[in-house]
């Protein structure tokens, strides 16, 4: 049997091929469903749908970080309970301060200006002075008619009478006559609604400027830092460093007081300062802060329940006999 070329199976191999392809592209070509499933791809099932966020909440008690307040910088050991022990203190509102202070000594029915006034001059009386002896005088210059042009129309005997006697009672009367007519001429009898304005009157320094913006204008503008808050700051460790002054003091304890807490911390420790934590012989015994004050051993201590001791007999004799022997 004769042998087939083998190029003439290849070109009938590739004929079938060939025909093969042309009849499957004609199926594709009359059937329109097969021409839509190439030519448009469905990607509903390739859809993205954004999921909802999912909010974490922790417990209140959980562990947290202890995250320094104003980025680090320095506070007091313990400053948290120690103002609360110092509000338990002062609860009763039993000092010279809550009766007698500067905030107590103006007329509440005059004008506001004459107020502004009355208590710039309080403040200006209690310098080195108790408020009791401010207090006082303060009563005896709102009887005569406490006001600009009455100070202005007294003479400097008159009003050291009325005054007297608060400390330094003399300097203060030069004070506050050139004070008042300085309001006179320069501020059409009111006084001066900021702290650099009020520091320029004579006899007048931040302790008190401070003060009077928050009793005359409502504004806290500082601490006001008097012998009292002075005092106790130091001694409760409440300045990273011992301080010298007042103002040096007020400044301390801007660095890291809170804010909202610069208006009660003067009349909280004042009052502190005048029945418990005094210049001499301080009542450690009664004060709450006693076990986490850094001076608490060196005040007052708790007298004594048993009766003092007697000399014994026998040491009186030997002392008459040693006398006798002279």
């Amino acid at each position: 049997m004769p042998r087939k070329n083998k190029s003439s199976v290849s070109a009938v191999e590739n004929k079938g091929t060939t025909n093969d392809t042309e009849q499957s592209k004609s199926i594709k070509a009359e059937d329109p469903d097969n021409v839509k499933s190439e030519s448009v791809l469905d990607l509903s099932k390739f859809k993205f749908e954004k999921k909802s966020r999912v909010k974490i909440e922790f417990e209140n008690d959980s562990p947290t970080k202890d995250v320094p307040d104003k980025k680090g910088l320095w506070e007091p050991a313990n400053w948290k309970d120690f103002l609360v022990n110092l509000r338990i203190m002062r609860a009763n509102n039993d000092a010279p301060v809550d009766s007698m202070g500067c905030h107590m000594c103006m007329d509440e029915n005059a004008p506001p200006k004459v107020i502004r006034y009355q208590s710039l001059i309080s403040l200006m009386l209690s310098s080195q002075t108790k408020d009791q002896v401010t207090f006082a005088a303060m009563e005896r210059l709102r009887s005569k008619g406490l006001t600009v042009d009455n100070v202005l129309a007294m003479s400097d005997e008159e009003l050291g009478q009325l005054i007297y006697p608060v400390g330094f009672w003399k300097t203060k009367v030069k004070y506050i006559k050139k004070t008042t007519q300085t309001l006179k001429e320069q501020y059409d009898g009111d006084i001066p609604d900021s702290v650099e304005k009020l520091c320029k009157l004579t006899g007048v320094g931040p302790k008190m400027a401070h003060i009077c913006m928050k009793v005359a204008w409502n504004k806290v503008t500082g601490i006001g830092v008097d012998t009292h808050v002075h005092r106790i700051s130091n001694r409760i460790g409440w300045v990273k460093k011992p301080t010298a002054t007042p103002e040096e003091t007020r400044k301390s304890l801007q660095t890291w007081l809170p804010f909202d807490l610069w208006s009660e911390v003067n009349h909280l420790m004042v009052g502190f300062g005048q029945t418990i934590c005094l210049p001499v012989g301080p009542m450690c015994h009664e004060c709450l802060n006693r076990d986490i004050c850094p001076s608490s051993d060196k005040g007052r201590k708790s007298p004594s329940k048993k009766s003092p001791t007697k000399k014994s007999p026998k040491r009186r004799k030997v002392k008459e006999i040693k006398q006798e022997d002279r």
